[in-house]
This record gives structure tokens, C-alpha cells and sequence, in this order.
């Protein structure tokens, strides 16, 4: 039964982590190890029970332990972690690339620990401790890697699944091709589209003015910071390659239809997206956390935008983004307002309702 747990980067899926398993079993001792003022946010949030002063204190008696740092640091920390170790010991990550990490994790931990690499994915626009939330993981996807010639540990399954994951086992290599397929690409994809956007904008100002809808949806990722993006796109560089070329040679056979004129295999190619998009599963989460809108009608007067968010605030409903589509002076405005999921956004609705709003659910 693992009962000490220790959590190096006690950030958003760190600090997240901490407080989910802290809500569904009280009997768990949490150590933290992060900077000092990280660490006193931890403390006061709940999500860990002791700050450690070093890596030695940190894993003294841990039966657990979870790198939950940027990806850089992991290969590091595992080297230094692979001495203070004991028998028994089991260990985990939460980076998002995953043949790495674990290949490293096998060569250079005993044969007396276990390793499995992990990947919830789950995440907030919004990053570190203050973003924490005991609820991030409910419904989302959590990849682990097994290790070789073995089955993952049920300690660890059961700890999981108490955060409202669903576990799904993975190879590495599987794993990073996928990831590179439907988040790393999609990123880059944004990118590229976003900044593309934004060179038209150079010659032609009305340009991002008609840049709202659709494509504002497609190039949301765009605003991610690169500091988060670098180690991923190295560490994961074969399989973003790849897929950045597959992608490429379909915009080329787009490109070339177009130019035949030949809307029936277009025709073909909508045909084949739609239904690829209609197999994704229309609950939970994957890799790129999907937003709820919510459409909302708001009269042009003094203090109405406050009464909206101040409805909201007080049942506790953050809203994720808010947008302003139209408004002309003198009439009424309607806001684009994103939530977490479809469940928030329909209750945000009927809270708004009552307040005397007109809402529409998309």
C-alpha cells in the first residue's frame, strides 16, 4: 500500500496531483520539493503535507515518487534520484514525451524500484500551483508506460484512478507517435497558421479583423509559450518530423486538387475528415483540452458585464475565456464565454438565465 508520497514540482499537474489524492484518502503523507515560495503555496493550498529542503530529505521514505517537472530537468533528476532509492520504491513521471524519459529511467535506476512512465492528459491555460485543481483529471485520459516484461503495479492503478483518470497502458514509442500526431503537430499547425495570419495582417489590415469564429478556435494553442514547447519538440523530434511531413503531403494533395479542379476527390477529402472527427470521442479529455461555449446576450449599459462574471464568480465558475463578438452603441452585445466542459457551461446558462441574460448553448 503506497501511503508516503513525495512529488518533485509541485506546479499544475504536481500541485493537481497532491490535491486529488489528498480528497480521496486523507491518510496520505505528501512531501513536496520545489522552490521555497512554491512550496509555501503548496502547503496553504493543501496539496502536500511537509516541504523537503533537499532530494535526499525528499525521498527518504517514499513509496512513491512523482517527477512532475518540465521535461528538461527529468533525465537529470533521475540520475540523481537513482542512488537515494530503496528497494521496493515505485516511480513515476508526468512528461508528456515518453521514450526518453523511460529509456532513460530503465538504464539508470536498480532493478530494485519501478519505473512507469506516465502521462495525464490534462492541463489549464493557466500554469503553476495557484492553477491547481483537485478536479483536473476527472475524465481524462492517463497513459502509462509498463515496464518491460511486466504489468503496472496496482498500487499505482488504484492511485491513479482515485484522481477520476481512465488509464490507458502504452509503449513509448506509440506513445510519442501519437502525441506528436494529434498535439505536437496540431501546435505547430496553429503556429504556422496564426503567424501566416499575422503576415497578411502587414498587408492587409482587415485581415485579423475578420479572424474571429472558426479560426480563432483553430489557432487557440498559438498563445502557448515556446519555454513550454522546446524540450517537447527536441525530445520528441523523430515523430514530430514525421508527422509535420504527412501533414505537409496533405496540404499538397489538397493544393494539387484544387488546381485540377477536382472538387469530387475535395468532396473526398471532407468526406474523410468528417468522419475521422466524428470518431473522436465527444466526452473526456486527450491531449488538447477541448473548451464549452457558451453564447451570451448582454444589453449595452453600465455594469452589466460585471453583473455576468459577478453571477459567475459567485457559484464559484471560472471562466476559462470570454470574447465580445458584436456590439454597437446602443444595442446589445452578445460574449463568446468558454468553460472547462459542457457540464459548467450548461449550468453557467442557468445561472445566467435566472439573472436575466438570454444564453444560447451552441
Amino acid at each position: 500500500m503506497i501511503r508516503n508520497i513525495t512529488i518533485i514540482g509541485t506546479g499544475l499537474i504536481g500541485g493537481s496531483l497532491g490535491l486529488a489524492w489528498k480528497a480521496a484518502r486523507e491518510e496520505l503523507q505528501i512531501t513536496g520539493l520545489d522552490g521555497a515560495e512554491v512550496l509555501d503555496k503548496a502547503l496553504n493550498r493543501g496539496a502536500i503535507d511537509k516541504a523537503a529542503a533537499s532530494l535526499e530529505g525528499a525521498v527518504e521514505n517514499a513509496d512513491l515518487i512523482v517527477l512532475a517537472t518540465p521535461l528538461a530537468p527529468m533525465v537529470r533528476l533521475l540520475t540523481e534520484v537513482a542512488p537515494l532509492v530503496s528497494d521496493g520504491m515505485i516511480i513515476t513521471d508526468v512528461g508528456s514525451v515518453k521514450r526518453p524519459i523511460v529509456e532513460h529511467a530503465w538504464e539508470t535506476l536498480p532493478d530494485t524500484v519501478t519505473f512507469v512512465g506516465g502521462h495525464p492528459m490534462a492541463g489549464s491555460e493557466r500554469g503553476g500551483i495557484e492553477a491547481a485543481d483537485r478536479l483536473l483529471f476527472e475524465n481524462a485520459t492517463y497513459v502509462l508506460c509498463p515496464p518491460e516484461d511486466d504489468g503496472l503495479p496496482a498500487e499505482l492503478i488504484e492511485l491513479i484512478e482515485s484522481t477520476g483518470a481512465r488509464i490507458r497502458p502504452m509503449a513509448p514509442d506509440r506513445h510519442d507517435q501519437v502525441a506528436a500526431t494529434v498535439s505536437h503537430l496540431p501546435q505547430l499547425a496553429a503556429v504556422a497558421l496564426a503567424g501566416y495570419a499575422g503576415q497578411r495582417q502587414e498587408l492587409d489590415a482587415a485581415t485579423l479583423e475578420l479572424a474571429a469564429g472558426g479560426f480563432r478556435d483553430l489557432t487557440r494553442v498559438a498563445s502557448s509559450p515556446f519555454e513550454m514547447w522546446r524540450d517537447i519538440l527536441t525530445a520528441n523530434q523523430g515523430p514530430v518530423l514525421d508527422a509535420l511531413g504527412g501533414f505537409a503531403a496533405t496540404i499538397r494533395t489538397i493544393r494539387n486538387r484544387l488546381i485540377e479542379g477536382d472538387t469530387e476527390e475535395l468532396a473526398a477529402l471532407f468526406d474523410q475528415a468528417d468522419e475521422a472527427r466524428t470518431a473522436i470521442p465527444p466526452r473526456g479529455k486527450g491531449f488538447l483540452e477541448p473548451l464549452a461555449d457558451l453564447y451570451v446576450r448582454a444589453e449595452d449599459r453600465p455594469g452589466e458585464l460585471v453583473t455576468l462574471t459577478t453571477t459567475l464568480a459567485d457559484n464559484e465558475i471560472n471562466i476559462k475565456e470570454i470574447e465580445l463578438l458584436r456590439v454597437r452603441e446602443g444595442t446589445d452585445g452578445t460574449f463568446r464565454l468558454s468553460f472547462r466542459d459542457t457540464p459548467t457551461a450548461e449550468r453557467a446558462a442557468s445561472l445566467l438565465e435566472e439573472a436575466g441574460f438570454s444564453t444560447t448553448l451552441p
